[in-house]
């Protein structure tokens, strides 16, 4: 597929107080791991634009919106906190508005036919981020925002959301439980936080698919769930742009999370959801950065699912 890389510097100025998990290293850790990687050096690099109010007011509330483009503390030490995870501090705004402009970037890159595939390497994350409230370290949802963008800018009736982070997407769900163009599909560990994404959970148009797995699942579970829960389900939805929350917790060395991927199992699931695309999406597929805590494996999985995307 053709293959494009957005990221933001912005993102390293986003700092939550130590020893928060989700930090600048990360990003560096995948971007470090992308220059490594000699097949991706010819896969073009974009800055990722900054998401307008409007943008991001397709799925946030007017008052979530202002808590975050007002939340930024002006000591630059200091942190605003929403919850007991998810802060601000100086920088977080920009890197939010990044985040959530990369997505919807991408989704304009492949909708004008500039690309096939295109990752968003930026942080914060963005799924856990409901329609009224930040929260799982999330401020905006990036996926959700491009989501929306595909059906009220492009006109596209059919927009999935797939989401293979270990957690659960609470904040997709509940854009997708509201917006019948819009379907989600997950599979994540259960029980995990955030403690929703129950299998009975079918949204009020019947457009969510959650497939729960336990702690200890290994590659072979995961990928025949994966194939015949999610993807399987989906098919019927025949979606004409597909976005991914990649995020890449389920690794078996993160230290959030217990099922036990490795790094061949997110090839897999590029050359799964890249096969998808092209079935039913006229090969249109927008994947965005979301969770990974250890960094080395969160910079090798990364770098082999775009280089996988880029390859197929």
């Amino acid at each position: 597929m053709k293959t494009v890389i957005l990221s933001a510097d912005a993102g390293f100025e986003h700092r939550l107080p130590p020893p928060h998990p989700e930090n600048p290293a990360r990003l560096r850790a995948v971007l470090d791991a992308f220059a490594d990687t000699p097949s991706l050096q010819n896969v073009e690099r974009i800055e990722a634009r900054r998401a307008t109010r409007d943008e991001i007011a397709r799925v946030h509330i007017h008052a979530h919106v202002e808590a975050v483009f007002n939340g930024e503390p002006a000591d630059h030490e200091a942190f605003h906190g929403f919850d007991f995870d998810t802060f601000m501090s100086r920088g977080s705004l920009e890197a939010a508005l990044r985040g959530a402009g990369a997505a919807v970037q991408a989704v304009d890159l492949v909708m004008a036919g500039e690309a096939e595939a295109v990752f968003c390497a930026t942080r914060p994350p963005g799924h856990h981020a409901e329609r009224d409230r930040p929260m799982g370290f999330c401020l905006f949802n990036n996926v959700a925002i491009a989501a929306m963008h595909a059906v009220e800018t492009h006109g596209l009736a059919r927009v999935a959301i797939i989401d293979i982070d270990v957690h659960h997407g609470n904040g997709s769900q509940d854009m997708a439980e509201h917006e019948p163009r819009l379907v989600f599909g997950s599979i994540h560990e259960s029980p995990l936080y955030p403690g929703t994404g129950h299998e009975n959970e079918t949204g009020l148009n019947g457009n969510v698919v959650n497939v729960t797995v336990p702690a200890g699942t290994d590659g072979t579970g995961w990928r025949t769930r994966l194939d015949r829960d999610l993807i399987g389900a989906l098919e019927a939805f025949r979606p004409e742009f597909i976005l991914v929350s990649a995020g890449f917790d389920a690794h078996r060395l993160d230290p959030l999370a217990s099922v036990a991927l490795d790094e061949r199992d997110f090839v897999y699931a590029a050359e799964r959801l890249a096969a998808f695309s092209r079935r039913t999406a006229s090969s249109r597929l927008v994947c965005c950065l979301e969770g990974g805590y250890e960094l080395g494996a969160l910079g090798r999985s990364a770098a082999a699912f775009v280089e996988t995307l880029a390859a197929v």
